[in-house]
């Protein structure tokens, strides 16, 4: 069995380990053997839609139809429910939900996720910094084609390593969510839902979610 066979047979297991074959990404900016830092993006004009990851700087590839409508139905959904500091959206609220946010994981390390998650009993203020050096507790990314690999790989272990306590996968192509829990030695796989299916899904498990829901009008 193939690497890719190996990982996609760990995470039908239900783990995914954080050590396994952390390699350096190939395609990047710069010499494959230099590793870029926080400050090298930092000096990057800001409408570049940059990544930086193991200190290989990227290109994240500008969102689709289905990846943009997909983003914001997830926003639309949670945001009324938790992104406020009480209930009064219909939900326990206690989150910030935001988008697009520019994050420092380590030197190496800046990740701009389609959704990040903050537990507000946590973190009562959220610093005005760019990028904000503060994992999140929650991430979500809404998978394109052109960045699939760095989604459920790259980002798998990187999010891991940096103590994200869930990581959803979002994808329009295939109308699934994946629900990534944090343990000690990898993310373990909790939730695999489809349209059709009504989930309770990690850390959001308050409100009942219909999973053709995050995919409104994409298909």
């Amino acid at each position: 069995m193939g690497t890719g066979g190996r990982r996609a047979a760990a995470v039908r297991r239900g783990q995914l380990s954080a050590d396994n074959g952390r390699r350096r990404m190939k395609g990047g900016m710069g010499p494959p053997d230099e590793k870029k830092t926080i400050e090298d993006v930092a000096r990057e004009p800001e409408d570049r839609y940059l990544e930086l990851l193991d200190g290989v700087m990227v290109e994240k590839a500008s969102p689709d139809i289905g990846h943009s409508m997909a983003q914001g139905a997830i926003t639309g959904l949670l945001q009324p429910a938790y992104g406020r500091k009480d209930g009064r959206g219909g939900g326990p609220g206690g989150w910030w939900i935001l988008l697009e946010l520019d994050i420092s994981l380590g030197r190496h390390d800046w990740v701009r996720p389609d959704l990040a998650g903050y537990r507000r009993d946590k973190h009562p203020s959220i610093p005005k910094t760019r990028p904000l050096p503060l994992a999140p507790d929650w991430v979500c990314e809404v998978v394109s084609e052109s960045n699939a690999s760095r989604d459920t790989v790259q980002k798998v272990r990187l999010y891991h390593r940096s103590g994200v306590g869930h990581y959803w996968l979002v994808d329009p192509a295939r109308r699934t969510l994946t629900v990534l829990r944090h343990q000690p030695d990898g993310y373990q796989l909790v939730l695999s839902a489809t349209v059709g299916e009504r989930v309770r899904a990690e850390p959001f498990e308050a409100v009942e979610l219909a999973v053709s829901d995050l995919f409104e009008d994409t298909g």
